[in-house]
């Protein structure tokens, strides 16, 4: 019960501190700037959080999607425990995940570079026409913004889950959802909810926790996948090789849009971005948008190809040095800047 109880505290404070971000910017109705006038825009599409987090908390676990491709959800939450307690790994808070759609993401970079400069969740059932007109009002203020379906979010307990995925997707991200919720508890993911809510922003911190996250997640997921589902998934587990590499495209992509921005040729990156998407969806690949936005909100997880950060790499050399997942994570989740990341690896 105390587990439970920590983490609705989290939430609860959460949750006021947003209604704090909301006065302030209220109060600074009569300096408006732009990040104000992206939450005018957005305000008829965005989520209302307090609301939403008690009717998803109140709602019964098994009146969302029950099974999946073979995922009993039930099941789900202690096959994960399960690995972790295998690994000595605390499980704060417990593992709850609902497979349900997820709210959908707002995010906003300026056009002449690449940054996360805002982000806002938004209703989940939003039509394509919507997201577009939304996307359209924003640009017009001279940003780029992009409009993202999220496999998953912690912000909710029970996390939600997109059910939209293969299996192995479906285990992992609630794996990663989980990891970020126990981060809230430990120094590097503390940084990251002071973050998501406005008072202490930093770039590096975003990328290094989703990168935590995500390694966490990587190696929670496989063992859950290869412990319980690997007979019954169907899918071919093999590396699929095709003509048309990915990885090697965006990153490409990426350091060619770069290169264009920092010369200040905007338009020439935008048309660029354009046509390359084109190729990318040619190939198999459906991207309904490239633009700044796109790279800003891949460029969070350090081991995505359209990210450019230093941190995954860094975070890769800080695991080899454990032999352990749970020491990894214990040393890792103290870090709180990128210089801390760099020393921990220099002092091993």
């Amino acid at each position: 019960m105390s587990k439970y109880f920590l983490y609705i505290l989290i939430v609860i404070l959460l949750l006021s501190g947003l209604e704090c971000i909301l006065a302030k910017q209220s109060l600074a109705a009569s300096e408006p700037d732009v990040k104000s006038e992206i939450q005018d825009i957005a305000g008829p599409y965005s989520l209302k959080i307090p609301n939403w987090e008690l009717a998803n908390y109140l709602t019964p676990l098994k009146s969302g999607v029950q099974n999946y491709q073979g995922v009993d959800l039930g099941a789900l939450d202690s096959q994960i425990e399960s690995v972790l307690k295998d690994e000595g790994i605390k499980i704060i808070p417990p593992v709850r995940v609902r497979l349900d759609k997820p709210p959908l993401l707002l995010v906003v970079s300026p056009r002449d570079k690449i940054e996360y400069f805002d982000r806002i969740l938004l209703l989940p059932d939003l039509s394509l026409s919507q997201v577009e007109s939304l996307e359209d009002q924003l640009d017009r203020l001279n940003l780029s913004s992009l409009v993202v379906e999220l496999g998953g979010i912690a912000v909710a307990y029970p996390a939600f889950v997109s059910p939209d995925m293969s299996v192995r997707d479906v285990i992992d991200a609630a794996s990663e959802e989980w990891s970020h919720q126990d981060l809230a508890f430990r120094p590097l993911g503390y940084l990251y909810l002071m973050d998501s809510l406005g008072i202490s922003q930093n770039n590096d911190v975003i990328t290094m926790n989703e990168t935590l996250a995500g390694m966490m997640a990587g190696e929670i997921g496989k063992k859950v996948y290869y412990n319980y589902y690997k007979t019954v998934d169907g899918q071919q587990t093999g590396t699929v090789k095709r003509s048309f590499d990915f990885d090697k495209e965006m990153r490409l992509t990426r350091k060619n849009v770069d290169t264009l921005l920092a010369q200040g040729d905007i338009d020439r990156a935008e048309q660029y971005m354009n046509e390359r998407c084109l190729v990318f969806n040619e190939n198999g690949y459906s991207i309904r948008k490239l633009n700044q936005a796109y790279f800003a909100f891949h460029g969070i997880y350090g081991q995505d190809p359209g990210a450019v950060s230093p941190i995954y790499d860094a975070m890769q050399k800080l695991r080899a040095k454990y032999s352990t997942l749970s020491q990894f994570i214990l040393e890792a989740s103290k870090l709180t800047s990128y210089a801390e990341l760099q020393k921990a690896i220099a002092n091993q």
